[in-house]
């Protein structure tokens, strides 16, 4: 039997700089159990295998890549949640992933092997439903209506699947933190730590409606919309229609996992899933999204996802900046996020915060070729440290402020966090990207990923 607590959790083995980022402990929604465990897929012996279950059907929803080559768990996990849109009914009990091979360019086969690791963890909802109604197990069919399967790692291998099905079989699940963190460390692949996060939100202004989110990333290379690199999976003990849940979905991936760029690489895999049980309900379910409830749990479901979002582009391959670009004054919000994007993705740029050289003009140039009518008279812009201290404004109403203050410029670029804000003076709309420099280490650990 396969022993989930047979690996580490102490933060200590992860990088010290990355260490403050990981959780010591959490709050995490009612009826959800997790684990993570060593199956196989990894010849290293490292973890390779999560699971997350809910004791009970959730209202599912989920972004994919839109890349043409997307993986066979792409396409079986569309299936199920089309199937259970179709039906009008919730189906989905587990989220099943792993790490190490991608299952991706694996043709028929790598639907077969999809189908055959949902159906390990059908398998195992059964198995979970038994225990906890002390019942016999049912050995009949097992269907795969209820699982969704998440594969990370190297394209074009197929996966060992009963290496894969008998883990499942074997993991050992809890409600406890360290389960939470057994199945984010499973996750990783060249991430050099683990990426959880939990939360406790109140919906209602009087009280009274309290939930609680927990989710689990991976990402650190191969990262750009639409979607960003990476797998995840956010679980909510809320009660939310699947109008509501997609809807939710929809507008937070766009201002989070949707804004964030590492290296202009889309990957093959790229899932992020939200699954709600609805066990923090008391009678009640969100169901307008004209009500405070909804408008709540939108909100605060983007600042969490942005919040995991982030933790991927701290993570990013060979990273040694977090940038954040915040576009202003834009007549719309895809416009505003299409001059942050062209920013954030900008060699140039991001070589040129590699160096900590406020080469401005660098910028500038990004934000003159993103594709929207300007009027360059009325831009201005600023870069703020992320210690807070003062400011510094490169550009005002399209003139540089010469001489530009190279000392001060350089002290920000210095920081960890930066912040660039440009300022379009065209409308009211605003938009973030969240992104990374481009090093030195980005080319080795890319040129040697399979060795």
């Amino acid at each position: 039997m396969i022993n989930s607590s047979a690996f580490s959790t102490d933060v200590k083995q992860f990088p010290a700089k990355k260490q403050r980022f990981i959780p010591m402990t959490g709050t995490y929604p009612q009826g959800f159990f997790a684990g993570g465990a060593h199956c196989g897929v990894k010849k290293n012996g490292k973890p390779d295998l999560a699971v997350l279950l809910s004791d009970r059907p959730t209202v599912a929803s989920a972004v994919f890549t839109t890349n043409q080559f997307c993986a066979a768990p792409v396409l079986f996990d569309r299936s199920v949640l089309n199937s259970a849109r179709e039906q009008g009914c919730q189906t989905v009990r587990a989220v099943v992933v792993n790490s190490g091979c991608a299952n991706a360019v694996t043709g028929k086969q790598g639907l077969l092997d999809a189908g055959a690791m949902a159906a390990a963890g059908s398998q195992l909802v059964k198995t979970f439903d038994a225990i906890s109604t002390n019942s016999a197990s049912d050995d009949g069919d097992v269907g795969t209506g209820d699982t969704l399967v998440m594969s990370t790692g190297v394209i074009g291998q197929s996966l060992p699947v009963d290496k894969i099905a008998k883990g499942v079989r074997d993991i050992e699940l809890d409600i406890a933190h360290e389960s939470w963190m057994r199945a984010a460390i499973a996750h990783m692949t060249t991430d050099t730590f683990p990426k959880l996060l939990s939360r406790t939100v109140e919906l209602a202004a009087n009280g009274g409606k309290t939930i609680r989110m927990a989710g689990i990333t991976k990402g650190a290379g191969m990262i750009h919309p639409n979607m960003a690199t990476l797998l995840g999976t956010i679980c909510t003990d809320a009660a939310i229609t699947q109008p509501m849940i997609d809807k939710a979905l929809a507008y937070a991936v766009a201002r989070s996992f949707n804004a964030i760029s590492i290296d202009g690489d889309m990957s093959t895999n790229d899932t992020i899933a939200v699954v709600a049980n609805g066990a923090a309900a008391d009678g009640w379910v969100i169901d307008s999204e004209l009500s405070h409830e909804y408008v709540t749990f939108r909100d605060e479901l983007t600042r969490f996802m942005a919040e995991l979002a982030s933790l991927v582009v701290r993570d990013g391959e060979g990273a040694t900046k977090f940038i954040t670009i915040e576009v202003a004054g834009a007549k719309s919000f895809s416009d505003a996020k299409q001059v942050a994007s062209t920013i954030a993705t900008s060699s140039l740029v991001k070589t040129a915060f590699y160096g900590q050289d406020a080469n401005w003009g660098r910028i500038l140039c990004a934000v003159g070729y993103a594709g929207i009518p300007l009027n360059t008279g009325a831009v201005d812009l600023t870069i703020h440290p992320g210690d807070g201290s003062a400011p510094l404004v490169l550009v005002r109403a399209g003139e540089p402020l010469l001489p530009i203050d190279e000392s001060r410029a350089s002290e920000i670029l210095a920081q960890e966090d930066v912040l660039v804000r440009v300022e379009l003076s065209l409308g009211k709309e605003s938009a973030r990207m969240y992104t990374c420099d481009l090093s030195h280490d980005y080319v080795s650990i890319n040129a040697d990923y399979r060795s």
